[in-house]
């Protein structure tokens, strides 16, 4: 009996690792989250099950009962896939499930998936570093976790790379002021990438100072820092247009 923690990538299933799509495809059970794009899905064998475990707006999943539900499809002896958008360590939640598992006696093994902490950014033209603008990148989520502590914004300001933050649309407007009491410039270059690599993905580049008002929607990855400023789309024409993505909503930059 094998679990297998499976990263789903950015949205388009042309971006899975073929390991990937193997597995999807020769799981009985595949347990999926809400990122996780209904193309890759379609991927899954006809005779699969598919249990819907994702962390909606109103419709919370405790992460103790997604756990216990692996633990308990391990042990019936099927080849199950727990599915998860981009990578499964990458703000995943994976380790916490790779645990569970372990502590179970199953087995478990982990296939690795692009995260969408660089694809996002990369799928709308935006480099994450980039030689003589930024030569490093922190991730970090905007996500407020209760009784954890705040992400230091104020060092991240500092660090002088590139800040990639997931999870924050709903926080953006008091993570953009953080930013900017730090010390970052109000007009830094901004760049919000919507729905990534599906048909649905939408751009919108603005100032920093403009980002808590700007017209965004989860998911989305944010990308603050010179990098932002750039647009590499007209070289991704070709993959923008093999994968389905819109054309961009665009904020000029003053």
């Amino acid at each position: 009996m094998t679990v297998w923690l499976v990263g789903a990538g950015p949205g388009d299933p042309d971006l899975l690792t073929v390991r990937a799509a193997r597995v999807i495809a020769s799981a009985e059970v595949v347990v999926y989250d809400a990122l996780v794009d209904d193309a890759v899905l379609a991927l899954a064998h006809p005779d699969a099950e598919l249990i819907d475990v994702g962390k909606r707006p109103g419709r919370p999943v405790a992460q103790e009962m997604i756990s216990a539900l692996l633990v308990e499809l391990g042990r019936g002896g099927r080849e199950v896939v727990r599915l998860k958008g981009g990578d499964p360590f990458v703000f995943g939640r994976g380790g916490e499930e790779a645990l569970a598992l372990a502590a179970a006696g199953i087995r478990c093994e982990v296939v690795p998936g692009l995260s969408s902490t660089i694809a996002a950014p990369a799928a709308a033209g935006v480099p994450v570093t980039h030689r003589g603008v930024a030569a490093s990148f922190t991730v970090v989520t905007g996500h407020r976790v209760p009784d954890a502590d705040e992400p230091n914004w104020a060092a991240l300001a500092a660090g002088g790379g590139t800040i990639v933050i997931v999870m924050g649309v709903a926080r953006r407007a008091r993570i953009a002021a953080a930013l900017i009491a730090g010390g970052l410039d109000p007009a830094t270059p901004t760049a919000v990438t919507m729905s990534a690599a599906t048909s649905r993905q939408q751009v919108l580049r603005c100032r920093l100072d403009e980002l808590g008002a700007a017209d965004v929607e989860s998911p989305a990855v944010i990308v603050v820092g010179a990098v932002a400023g750039l647009d590499l789309g007209l070289c991704l024409e070709g993959t923008a247009a093999h994968s389905g993505a819109s054309e961009l909503r665009t904020l000029a930059i003053p």
